[in-house]
């Protein structure tokens, strides 16, 4: 639902501007199990979850030069991090998502 993307993003936010690390544990089980979790009554829908939040709430992300999301080149971290240029990556991507940018191909 929007409310609980609305809802991470504020609290992504706060987490970022008050803590000195990125809290990835922190971050992946507030947005997994209370969040969208929260909703969800299956547990193994639930370690689904936590499983692809995982690849996207990590320090390899940040770390890694060209960090890959997805199995091919089209959905990783692009190599200049201004917001020009990541404003640029965001705008070449395909309208339509490939399946595999949500682990589902």
């Amino acid at each position: 639902m929007n409310s609980d993307f609305q809802t991470c993003n504020l609290q992504l936010k706060i987490y970022l501007e008050e803590q000195e690390e990125v809290p990835y544990s922190c971050l992946n089980y507030i947005f997994a199990e209370v969040n969208y979790g929260g909703r969800v009554t299956d547990n193994k829908d639930t370690r689904l979850i936590i499983a692809l939040l995982s690849r996207y709430f990590n320090p390899q992300v940040l770390e890694t030069k060209h960090y890959k999301f997805s199995e091919s080149d089209l959905y990783k971290s692009p190599e200049d991090l201004s917001l020009s240029a990541v404003k640029e990556y965001i705008a070449d991507l395909p309208l339509k998502d490939q399946p595999e940018i949500f682990g589902l191909h």
